[in-house]
């Protein structure tokens, strides 16, 4: 019996455990997770209104209750109090990693550490009820907001400044960020892109739905688009581009509708700085770009301040080291070949990885399966080797004796009955319990 731990519960996670038990019935797999819930991005990455996406946790559902397949939570591996990389290869076989990108990329820029100054992802995490976040009053104050970068991330945080508590409060959404957006003043809300539209890393789909949005305008300034030179004549552009150019030039020449909100796209600009006001971020000062004519853009000196006490940014994430395992800091993943982790040029026997710290942060949800496969053959390959060497029939006893309480899939189960039971109480569907106590002591009530 070839025993594997994966660490890490999301999209990758979850495809790694589901290829390993398809094509090899002498496989068991235990899936670790820092976290007492499983589904990583899916549960707390995708925006609570976003209720299709998040309904492929019933998918990674299925692969969690595979009868060869056990999920782990609260199993931290590596850094202070967590289980050591060598412990936990003593115990399995083979690890793979596919703990992702944990940490966001930064501007760069002057006053980018003033109070009301975030990343997008400390934002995402507040609203989708992680445990590590800290309410922080995001939105307390704030009448204008900046969220800078022009991905799906940066249109998920824009919708959700801009949404009405009466759409927010059908979704999962904690109580307490219901209340804090819905008591939002902020109703100008500009999402600035350096390049021009033919670049952004938006969807089409994503896009529209700023569209949909009750008593919200959309404003694009047709100046500004024109500035991109696949803009007058985008047929050679893809079909997702060509399709995000249509959308942009229709919103461009609709006349207002008179919304008591405010999203204003904008392109061909770049923070240069941020600017304080009463010891707090005040405004954003950004410079006109142009295109270089080689893919990138040129800064013009010419500058433009736009009034925010909130700025998101959403430029990009980053992989950080774990404890124990080699890391590439100029790429922010682990070094591999083929998924197997290599230390110092070779490979390390037993030791893999798969998802974005694996290959980097990059593609969709989608992009996970080929990116496991490949390292699920990898492992399967290399497993007449790892078999010979002894390791526990069962890995609990051990970890427990290591200080680790593991919570398993009955004490998710009874995470999910609390979650149930409080949005029951609230008049709503199910909502996320936001702290660790409170999912500690759901996870320690298995009994229905």
């Amino acid at each position: 019996m070839l025993r594997v731990a994966v660490v890490g519960s999301g999209p990758s996670g979850c495809y790694t455990a589901q290829g390993l038990v398809q094509q090899d019935p002498s496989v068991c797999v235990d899936v670790l997770d820092r976290l007492p819930c499983p589904y990583g991005l899916v549960r707390y990455g995708v925006a609570p209104d976003h209720e299709k996406i998040k309904s492929l946790q019933n998918n990674l559902r299925t692969v969690l209750e595979h009868e060869r397949v056990r999920f782990l939570g609260g199993v931290r591996v590596g850094g202070p109090g967590g289980l050591p990389v060598g412990r936990l290869r003593e115990l399995y076989h083979a690890v793979v990693y596919c703990v992702g990108a944990a940490t966001d990329r930064h501007l760069q820029i002057p006053g980018e550490d003033l109070p009301g100054s975030w990343s997008a992802t400390e934002f995402v995490s507040w609203y989708s009820a992680h445990p590590d976040a800290v309410d922080d009053g995001f939105v307390r104050d704030a009448r204008s907001a900046v969220v800078i970068g022009v991905g799906n991330v940066a249109v998920d945080v824009t919708r959700m400044l801009a949404r009405g508590a009466a759409e927010l409060r059908r979704t999962d959404i904690p109580e307490g960020a219901l209340a804090a957006l819905a008591a939002s003043r902020v109703t100008e809300i500009h999402m600035v892109g350096r390049r021009g539209p033919s670049q952004a890393r938006f969807t089409t789909k994503e896009l529209r739905e700023l569209g949909a949005l009750p008593d919200t305008d959309v404003v694009v300034d047709p100046e500004e688009l024109a500035l991109d030179p696949a803009y007058t004549d985008p047929s050679a552009l893809p079909a997702a581009q060509r399709r995000n150019i249509e959308v942009l030039r229709g919103w461009a020449a609709a006349p207002a509708k008179g919304g008591a909100r405010r999203i204003r796209l904008r392109f061909f600009l770049r923070p240069a700085e941020l600017l304080a006001a009463d010891g707090r971020v005040g405004a954003v000062r950004l410079e006109r770009t142009v295109p270089d004519g080689h893919g990138g853009v040129s800064g013009t000196g010419r500058y433009e301040d736009i009034d925010a006490q909130l700025v998101l940014r959403s430029v990009g994430y980053r992989g950080v080291p774990l404890d124990g395992l080699p890391f590439d800091a100029g790429t922010g993943t682990v070094p591999h070949q083929d998924g197997r982790v290599l230390r110092d040029g070779a490979v390390a026997p037993g030791e893999y990885v798969a998802g974005w710290i694996k290959r980097g942060p990059t593609g969709v949800i989608g992009t996970n399966r080929p990116c496991a496969k490949e390292t699920v053959t990898s492992l399967l390959a290399d497993a007449p080797a790892l078999v010979r060497r002894q390791v526990p029939d069962d890995s609990v006893p051990a970890l427990r004796a290591e200080g680790v309480e593991p919570v398993e899939w009955a004490g998710w189960q009874a995470i999910e009955r609390a979650e149930a039971a409080l949005g029951a109480s609230l008049g709503r569907g199910a909502v996320k319990l936001p702290d660790w106590e409170s999912l500690r002591a759901a996870a320690r009530s298995r009994a229905p």
